[in-house]
C-alpha cells in the first residue's frame, strides 16, 4: 500500500510548529520538519528542495521578537521568507499551503475586536506587528500570481505546555512572585493543542485565499487576575498601576537594559502593544472549520503545571 506523500513543516521545533507536527504524527501522517540550516526560508532552492515530493506544506517558520534594536532582518525573514515560500510552492506544484500569521497582522482599531474583516487602523503597535501584516498581504498577492492555493491561519497568543518564550515569560514571572504590578488591558489566548487543531482544520476546509483567526477566550485584567488567582492560589496577584507610572518604569527598564548592551525584556512597542489589548473574535474557526475551543483556565492552569514540573515555577505556587 502507497504510503501518503509527506507533509512539509518549516518551523517544526518552533512552539506553534512543535504541536503542528505532534498532530500530523498523530494522524499518521509523514512529516518533514528540517531544520534552519538544511531549509531556510531565505534560500529559494533549499525550499525547493524540502518541499519536493510534497503536496501539503505548513509554513509556520517567523521571527517574533519585541524591543529590537534593529528589526530589519525580522522584516525580512517574516517577509521575504515567506513569499519565498510560495514561490518554491508554484515551483514544485504544491497542492496546498497553509500559512501562519498573527491576529496581530488584523490591525483593529483600539477599542473594537478583531475579526477576519476588520480594517486596519493605519499604523503599527510594533515592528513585528508590521513585519506579520505586510507578510500576510505578500503572500496572498504571490500565492494568486503564482496561482497556489494558501489558507492563512491566524493566532492569537498561543499558550499551553511548552511555553516559556515570548508572552510566556510573563506567566512565569507571575508564578515566581515577580510581577507586582499590571495594567487595564484585554488579552486573547489560545490553547497550543487547538492552535495545531485549527491548522489541520484549515487544510482540510479552509477556503483558499482565506484566513482564519484562532482565538479561545479574551480576559480583561479583573478576569484574568480572578482566573490567575484560582490557578495560583499561593501567588499574591499583582496591583493594577497608573499608565503614567508603567510608561515610567518601562522606560527605565528598557534604558538600563541597552545601556548593558542588551534587549530590553520590555520597551515601548512592547507596551504600546499591551495597552491596546487585543480582543479577537475566534467563531469563524468554529463555524467553517469545525474548530472547539477548550476553556482559557484549562490553558493556564496546564501551562502553569508544566512549568512548574520544569522547574521554571515554585510548586507552591499552585497550592
Amino acid at each position: 500500500m502507497a504510503q501518503d506523500p509527506p507533509v512539509l513543516v518549516t518551523g517544526g521545533s518552533g512552539v506553534v510548529g512543535r504541536g503542528v507536527v505532534a498532530r500530523l504524527a498523530a494522524e499518521g501522517r509523514a512529516v518533514r520538519a528540517p531544520s534552519h540550516p538544511e531549509c531556510d526560508v531565505l534560500d529559494v532552492d533549499a525550499l525547493c528542495r524540502a518541499m519536493d515530493g510534497c503536496e501539503v506544506a505548513y509554513h509556520v517558520a517567523g521571527v517574533n521578537q519585541f524591543c529590537l534594536r534593529d528589526p530589519s532582518p525580522m522584516q525580512r525573514v517574516n517577509v521575504e521568507g515567506s513569499t519565498n515560500v510560495v514561490e518554491a510552492a508554484a515551483r514544485t506544484g504544491l497542492r496546498r499551503l497553509v500559512y501562519t500569521s498573527s491576529a496581530a497582522a488584523l490591525g483593529e482599531v483600539a477599542g473594537t475586536v478583531g475579526r477576519e474583516d476588520s480594517p486596519h487602523r493605519g499604523s503599527f503597535l510594533s515592528a513585528y506587528e508590521r513585519s506579520k501584516h505586510d507578510a500576510e498581504r505578500a503572500v496572498l498577492a504571490a500565492a494568486a500570481d503564482r496561482g497556489v492555493e494558501v489558507v492563512c491561519v491566524s493566532p492569537s497568543s498561543v499558550q499551553g505546555p511548552g511555553r516559556a518564550s515570548g508572552t510566556g515569560k510573563v506567566l512565569i514571572a507571575y508564578l515566581r512572585g515577580r510581577l507586582k504590578f499590571w495594567i487595564d488591558t484585554t488579552v486573547s489566548l489560545v490553547d497550543i493543542d487547538d492552535c495545531a487543531e485549527g491548522h489541520l482544520l484549515a487544510e482540510a476546509k479552509g477556503a483558499a485565499g482565506e484566513r482564519y483567526v484562532l482565538n479561545a477566550a479574551s480576559l480583561g485584567s479583573d478576569e484574568m487576575l480572578a482566573m490567575m488567582a484560582r490557578v495560583a492560589p499561593g501567588v499574591r496577584p499583582p496591583r493594577i498601576a497608573p499608565p503614567s507610572l508603567v510608561r515610567c518604569g518601562v522606560a527605565v527598564a528598557a534604558a538600563v537594559a541597552r545601556a548593558r548592551g542588551r534587549t530590553p525584556v520590555v520597551c515601548g512597542e512592547a507596551l504600546r502593544t499591551l495597552q491596546h489589548g487585543h480582543r479577537y473574535d475566534g467563531s469563524r474557526a468554529c463555524r467553517d472549520l469545525g474548530l472547539q475551543y477548550r476553556p482559557a483556565e484549562e490553558t493556564v492552569r496546564r501551562t502553569a503545571e508544566w512549568l512548574v514540573a520544569e522547574g521554571l515555577a515554585p510548586p507552591s505556587a499552585l497550592r
